[in-house]
């Protein structure tokens, strides 16, 4: 009796005539062909070494269930790592909202597939624009390193200049992942990425370095408050005014957690804002769950010609008094524009705008007060108690909102000793910075936010006296 043929039991279109009816639809006799282009080269000659399928559904889910044991997470630990990636609390109306079958279901973009994810994107956007104090703001996508970028390519397509002026002390992925969009230097249509120094005490620009990189020739300077290393930046508006009086834009990078109690970048005259709405609904998956964001004035419609990304506005319809929510000037995409287009717009992380539309409705401005206000007071209580261990040290400016540097360098332990052994206590440490910033020594960036509660801190300062003497 011939072999059957294996059929895979998750995936449908392995059965033989499946595969064939779509062979026949492209006109093809094997599968082979469709990897023609692929040279042998890089072909791989071999079975790959895997299991075989496990296809009793009860065997598998004690399998991957037995892998996801092997994880420590920040539901069984505390946590006190952020660096771009924090931990805030999700009320749960977020998850039951996010979860109904219209809004996971499907792209938005055709009468197939909107069921009213158009209108609660409006929504966010109207949110987060009053938030930020701009007209416009872009439907958002990947994450903050992401629109970075994009933002220097938008101002370099605006002023026809081709360098940005950035922090030194700039989140390294973060500029990683602006260089990557900002293409090489050796390229056509390249944006240049230049550095200006900041402030070893505190955290924040050098002024003095910045006035004297800056000239006509950039089109943006780049700064951020927090910055990455937690410090608020105090020089936001002049930072603005020198940009303007060189003709180069000025673009803020902005946790809009922060913005209940800190002064929104459109208020000091940013011409653009960027950062990540992560904080506001969304749980850490595993370091993601990040959605990155550009927002604007719309004085001059320049700025929303040449922003890459999806803009959703309110416009008549045919009948008097019904409005509908589309997609604003979408020629202007690579969506509309194709190969043609200015820049490109990849799939958009629309599921999380409408996380964070209802995380900020439900909070509402008093709650943004309230919620920076917890932030603030038991971050600087971590610190306080964290300072008061012996070899330990807080570093840079007492000013920050949720992240601060602790320096270990006088306990003779190294930062990542230290994390080893918090781990002892079920503890996520801080983020080793002592790669990225050898000048901060043995130093960590810790994170507290209105998660972590005076018995949370309190542990960690026990675990860290612990563990460095």
């Amino acid at each position: 009796m011939a072999e059957k043929p294996f059929i895979h039991p998750y995936i449908p279109n392995s059965v033989p005539a499946t595969k064939q009816a779509m062979l026949d639809e492209l006109g093809l006799s094997n599968v082979e062909e469709i990897y023609a282009e692929i040279p042998d080269r890089l072909r791989c000659k071999a079975p790959l070494d895997i299991p075989p399928a496990i296809l009793a559904e009860r065997d598998l889910r004690r399998h991957v269930q037995g892998l996801l044991d092997k994880n420590a997470s920040s539901v069984d630990y505390l946590n006190f790592c952020g660096a771009g990636c924090w931990q805030h609390h999700v009320p749960s109306i977020v998850d039951e909202v996010i979860n109904r079958a219209e809004f996971v279901s499907a792209y938005c973009g055709g009468d197939y597939s909107d069921l009213g994810k158009y209108l609660a994107r409006f929504e966010f956007n109207s949110m987060l624009g009053e938030l930020l104090d701009y007209d416009a703001v872009a439907n958002p996508i990947y994450d903050w390193g992401d629109v970075a970028g994009r933002s220097f390519r938008m101002a370099r397509r605006i002023t026809g200049r081709d360098k940005v002026l950035v922090p030194s002390h700039m989140s390294p992925m973060r500029l990683m992942e602006a260089r990557t969009l900002c293409q090489p230097e050796s390229m056509a249509n390249s944006t240049k990425i230049r550095f200006y120094e900041w402030d070893r005490e505190t955290g924040m620009v050098d002024m003095d370095d910045l006035l004297a990189k800056l000239d006509d020739s950039f089109a943006a300077v780049y700064w951020e408050s927090p910055g990455y290393l937690g410090t608020i930046e105090a020089h936001g508006a002049e930072i603005v005014r020198i940009a303007h009086e060189h003709g180069a834009l000025a673009i803020a990078g902005v946790d809009p957690i922060t913005l209940g109690v800190l002064a929104p970048p459109g208020a000091l005259g940013a011409d653009i804002a960027c950062g990540d709405i992560q904080p506001l609904g969304m749980h850490m998956h595993a370091g993601g769950g990040c959605s990155g964001f550009i927002a604007f004035k719309d004085d001059d419609p320049v700025f929303a010609q040449e922003c890459p990304l999806e803009l959703y506005t309110v416009m008549e319809t045919a009948t008097p008094g019904q409005y509908a929510v589309a997609e604003a000037l979408a020629e202007r995409t690579s969506y509309g524009a194709r190969d043609q287009g200015k820049d490109w717009v990849g799939t958009a992380s629309g599921l999380w705008t409408i996380a964070a539309a209802v995380y900020m409705a439900v909070m509402g401005p008093q709650g943004f007060k309230e919620l920076g206000e917890t932030c603030l007071a038991r971050s600087h209580y971590a610190a306080k108690l964290l300072g008061e261990i012996p070899g330990v040290r807080i570093k840079l400016s007492p000013s920050f909102f949720k992240e601060f540097v602790v320096d270990f360098s006088g306990t003779g332990k190294t930062v990542a000793e230290i994390n080893k052994l918090l781990l002892g206590h079920q503890i996520f440490g801080g983020r080793d910075l002592s790669a990225e910033f050898p000048e901060l020594g043995q130093s960590a960036l810790f994170c507290v936010t209105e998660y972590h509660d005076q018995a949370d801190i309190g542990s960690l300062a026990l675990a860290v006296k612990e563990v460095t003497e």
